[in-house]
């Protein structure tokens, strides 16, 4: 058997490594995918710090049905600490308190009578504060004031908590949509199958999608994280080294998945349905803007074993709680057996053309 002559490469690098550069080269013509990559997260970042502060408490919002006595009672609501009166439109009460433009509608009645949402936090509070308010104005004594200790955390605020959440979706997003869109679009525009008479290998062109992403990293999780400390005043409780690990072995599980979802697309329009519907449920159920523990105790093992909720729980408990790397452990397991297990069935089941 004739061995196989070595080829020559004419001075060029390792097919590996000119992947990864020619992947580089693609993103950095992409202005889209820049924005969606450093731009976004930070819009998403300041939108939800101006919707949730933390500085100081949100006003209870209510709204006065006309009627008698409906002046008394707006005048005392006016002066009452905590509590905003809004003018509603006549007639268009239900709809306020039902869009949530106010917490609490108070109909002039007597007594008053308070028609609010008892399933929101906002209208059990401002109701509360009204009731209080009005019976502090019918002269209701108080056997004792308590004293108020206002204390705020860094770190407990809602944008602080939601910044690791924004991270962790955007590593998710642009893993996945960024390679499944690049491997997609070089099988429609034959490329891949000039790559076969390339001295390289199936696997090496696999990595170097996922290298081509991983050298974006650091200033894809960088940038929402320093902007979150310097402009919003978010602590950093945990190390830079075990943040830095746990992006990237997300970066890694992300890019195994977005591997194996274009392993054998062929249309932008089927790869764009297979990624939304591989990332839409995980934006819902996954905690990065509220909880995932709002779903039902059934849902939980599902949902934690989801790579998005893996990722989000371990930055946050990195970042906010100062856990290291033994503290997610259990996360990063979730996360390493996604990434290889994607890889491993792509390798298997890519495709060139």
């Amino acid at each position: 058997m004739k061995s196989k002559e070595p080829i020559d490469r004419g001075g060029a690098f390792h097919p590996l490594i000119e992947l990864s550069l020619a992947r580089l080269r693609e993103f950095a013509r992409e202005p889209e995918a820049i924005f969606w990559a450093f731009i976004f997260p930070i819009l998403m970042s300041v939108t939800m710090a101006v919707a949730f502060p933390g500085t100081t408490s949100k006003p209870a919002i209510v709204g006065i049905e006309p009627g008698v006595g409906g002046a008394a009672i707006r005048e005392t609501l006016a002066h009452a600490p905590g509590v905003t009166v809004r003018d509603i439109p006549a007639g268009e009460e239900a709809r306020a308190l039902r869009e949530g433009e106010v917490h609490l509608l108070v109909v002039p009645t007597s007594p008053p009578t308070y028609r609010f949402d008892p399933a929101r936090d906002e209208s059990r509070v401002a109701r509360l504060l009204v009731d209080d308010a009005l019976k502090k104005a019918a002269g209701r004594p108080d056997p004792w004031t308590a004293r108020e200790d206002p204390v705020q955390l860094p770190g407990s605020r809602y944008v602080d908590w939601l910044i690791p959440g924004i991270v962790g979706l955007s590593i998710m997003g642009t893993s996945m949509w960024g390679i499944g869109f690049s491997i997609v679009q070089g099988r429609m525009r034959k490329l891949l199958k000039r790559l076969i008479a390339s001295p390289m290998r199936k696997r090496e062109y696999l990595i170097a999608q996922v290298l081509g992403r991983l050298v974006l990293l650091a200033p894809e999780a960088g940038v929402p994280l320093v902007f979150g400390v310097v402009v919003l005043g978010m602590p950093i409780r945990g190390s830079i080294l075990s943040t830095a690990i746990v992006c990237l072995v997300g970066a890694l599980a992300f890019g195994g998945i977005g591997l194996l979802i274009s392993s054998r697309v062929r249309t932008f329009e089927a790869i764009s349905g297979l990624m939304n519907l591989s990332t839409v449920p995980m934006w819902v159920v996954s905690g990065v803007f509220f909880s995932s523990t709002n779903f039902p105790p059934a849902t939980q093992p599902i949902i934690q074993a989801l790579p998005l909720t893996a990722l989000v729980n371990a930055l946050r408990s990195v970042v906010l709680e100062g856990a290291g790397l033994s503290g997610v452990a259990r996360e990063l397991a979730v996360l390493a057996a996604w990434g290889v297990g994607g890889f491993a069935i792509a390798l298997r089941i890519f495709r060139w053309r």
